[in-house]
């Protein structure tokens, strides 16, 4: 059984994503809150914890991004799916700084949030259709022609300040990190590469160990910081 909280300040959309999350087989909702301080304050209070977080920004008193600080600090077991309708660049750039494991926006399917919820819980990470544009605005927006990130923000993503060998990641794995920045998942990028989704998976988790990434927003970071990718390319 998946677990789950839900952080939104919005009660009707809150309640109402309450009710739609336990509707999934294999998933429960354990708690709702209204913003990251309440949240944060009944999460030290109780001894079963969330599996996964649905994460608004926009909240008074404690907002989504410094309540994914808090939770990064000191819950990193718990994985944060930002579920939000905002989608500029500055935003996602800051989603990408702060290492949470997923976007998911308000605007999206509702059918798709059970697909990000699994997905999430197995391989670690999500990403909405529309990520993989929104993340090359904001890769273009930081006005860096080949993607110079500062070590603060792949700190943040999840990446160890150690570099690993320009040539740790294979052509395979560098054309998956590529086809996944162009918004294609995984059985969409099988069918491309002639492979399996589950081969696709695979290659995945290997590229979140090999860049000592936590989740892929690290991973596209490190492709970029390392050159092995351009924003032309895409």
């Amino acid at each position: 059984m998946i677990k789950v909280a839900i952080v939104d300040d919005h009660q009707l959309f809150r309640k109402s994503l309450v009710l739609l999350v336990n509707s999934f087989k294999g998933v429960k909702v354990i708690s709702d809150s209204e913003n990251g301080k309440v949240f944060l304050e009944t999460l030290d209070q109780t001894e079963v914890k969330p599996d996964i977080v649905l994460l608004d920004i926009e909240m008074p008193e404690m907002d989504g991004y410094e309540t994914c600080i808090s939770l990064r600090r000191n819950f990193p077991e718990i994985k944060v799916l930002i579920v939000s309708q905002l989608t500029t660049k500055e935003s996602i750039h800051k989603i990408m700084e702060l290492g949470a494991h997923g976007y998911f926006t308000k605007n999206s399917d509702p059918n798709q949030l059970q697909h990000a919820i699994n997905s999430l819980q197995k391989t670690g990470y999500y990403f909405g259709m529309e990520l993989g544009s929104v993340i090359r605005e904001a890769l273009l927006w930081q006005n860096r022609s080949t993607i110079d990130v500062p070590n603060a923000v792949e700190e943040q993503a999840g990446l160890q300040i150690e570099k690993i060998d320009k040539n740790t990641l294979s052509g395979r794995e560098v054309e998956i990190i590529k086809l996944a920045c162009r918004e294609l998942n995984s059985a969409e990028i099988g069918k491309q590469l002639c492979i399996s989704s589950k081969t696709v998976e695979g290659h995945k988790k290997r590229i979140l160990d090999k860049t000592n990434a936590r989740n892929f927003i690290g991973a596209i970071v490190y492709a970029f910081r390392n050159h092995y990718l351009s924003v032309d390319e895409l």
